[in-house]
């Protein structure tokens, strides 16, 4: 998916993708993906595995034990979703901490575990629909670092990500989704999870997918993903409306969503016992 040209003509800087994903996206472009080789890397950067071990042993992977080397995290999570929390901190480190960005963050994480849990069990690409999650709010820090000021009061104003779209739009001449969608591109992101990030808001506010066909598989996740994360009981209704968009069997995904649902009920619960 080639980017706007528009928007190479906006004052809007989007951040070179770090040199630790490069690597790490060439370990993952290789059929069979070198488990050591990515814990390796891992290693070798002290703050990211001190982070991919905070993640690991949080409630969100939901683990019965307690994960004591990086090396025992990518055994027991596998590479995708170790892939997944590098690609977090790399894509928090491109930007500075902001307050107004952690629920981002946090949402980003949470988003590409279930989208890619989600397509594993329907036979996706999980690694594209990883990413697509991680990265669907990213043109929201993007703009965030161009006028801090500016889009706080943006962020506070809108009540919905269509009315953000609206405020973005007046105030940059550009929207999130679509400056998400360039970064995506820039940083090599599978053209699928490109698509995902450009058309996510207009799909999980309408229920229709407007990219092309062939690259509207990972977008269906991410209107059911979000739906789960939100209201969990609308999936019964929105699964039927968008997986046959996608070409993809509505029962399975209806069941594979509800299987998420519920691992997601047991780990918050198990998160409250732990706190």
């Amino acid at each position: 998916m080639s980017v706007d040209p528009q928007l190479r003509t906006l004052e809007i800087d989007i951040p070179a993708q770090p040199d630790s994903l490069v690597k790490l996206s060439l370990l993952l472009a290789d059929d069979e993906v070198n488990q050591q080789a990515v814990a390796a890397l891992v290693q070798a950067d002290m703050a990211l595995a001190a982070a991919v071990m905070k993640a690991v042993n949080s409630s969100l992977y939901g683990l019965a034990g307690r994960v004591q080397s990086v090396q025992q995290a990518v055994t027991y999570l596998g590479t995708r979703e170790i892939a997944g929390i590098t690609f977090e901190m790399g894509l928090r480190a491109a930007f500075p901490p902001a307050p107004e960005l952690q629920p981002i963050w946090d949402r980003a994480a949470l988003r590409g575990v279930l989208m890619g849990r989600l397509a594993q069990a329907v036979g996706l690409d999980a690694w594209a629909a990883h990413s697509g999650g991680l990265f669907e709010e990213c043109g929201k820090a993007v703009l965030f670092r161009h006028a801090p000021d500016h889009y706080r009061a943006m962020l506070r104003a809108a009540a919905t990500d269509g009315d953000l779209i609206q405020l973005e739009h007046v105030g940059f001449g550009v929207s999130h989704d679509a400056l998400g969608a360039a970064l995506c591109d820039s940083w090599g992101l599978d053209p699928a999870a490109v698509t995902s990030v450009r058309h996510h808001v207009v799909a999980q506010g309408l229920l229709e997918l407007p990219a092309a066909p062939a690259r509207r598989a990972v977008l269906a996740l991410s209107v059911i993903v979000q739906a789960l994360m939100t209201v969990p009981a609308s999936i019964d209704e929105v699964v039927p409306a968008v997986a046959p968009q996608a070409d993809l069997d509505a029962t399975l995904v209806l069941r594979a969503a509800r299987r998420l649902a519920e691992q997601q009920a047991e780990a918050m619960a198990h998160g409250r016992k732990a706190a």
